[in-house]
């Protein structure tokens, strides 16, 4: 809180306050789970980087609330709000990478499912080699038959991302740690 003369200061209630601190030491430990090169992408205090990288070296429970009190308090002298919409933004960007992720699996079960899919999707997505995929389409569909380990629905799978999102660059993978993103099955 902004010291401002008394006639203008406004009254907030204590547990105000402490809702407040406690919504900055979430905002912290929110930065505490990025990757370091994510973090790099947001200008941040040297002083809080370190409490931060600091934070990811501990294991101690008790040493781990205090350095979580400290980023909280390192956290009451920014302004929290460049802060949100960047992690905002990366949170767009996991959600849409999602999505992306479910419409290369509903096409994966499209493909196996309907033998006239193939020409679709060999007409939207051109960098597709037919032949290989027909192969990998047919090897999937006598997996599944002789209930074998889904070896070749896996590779179906690589395949369609990789050339989905070579006619799609902006389907890149997210940035943050946080266990998003990958194969889906």
């Amino acid at each position: 809180m902004q010291q401002q003369p008394d006639d203008q200061q406004e009254w907030v209630s204590k547990t105000r306050r402490k809702k407040e601190m406690h919504d900055l030491q979430d905002l912290g430990m929110q930065l505490a789970r990025l990757s370091g090169d994510t973090l790099k992408k947001i200008e941040l205090p040297e002083e809080l980087r370190e409490a931060i990288a600091m934070y990811k070296k501990i294991n101690s429970n008790g040493a781990l609330k205090r350095q979580t009190q400290y980023i909280g308090r390192l956290m009451r002298d920014l302004d929290p709000e460049p802060i949100r919409e960047f992690l905002d933004k990366l949170q767009g960007s996991h959600a849409a990478y999602n999505a992306f992720l479910q419409r290369v699996e509903q096409m994966r079960e499209t493909l196996l499912e309907n033998d006239d899919a193939l020409t679709d999707f060999l007409r939207d997505y051109p960098a597709a080699e037919a032949g290989q995929l027909r192969t990998l389409i047919r090897n999937t569909r006598k997996e599944r038959e002789q209930a074998k380990p889904p070896k070749h629905f896996r590779a179906l799978y690589r395949y369609l991302k990789e050339a989905m999102e070579a006619d799609n660059p902006a389907a890149d993978a997210p940035e943050a740690e946080d266990g998003q993103g990958g194969e889906q099955e």
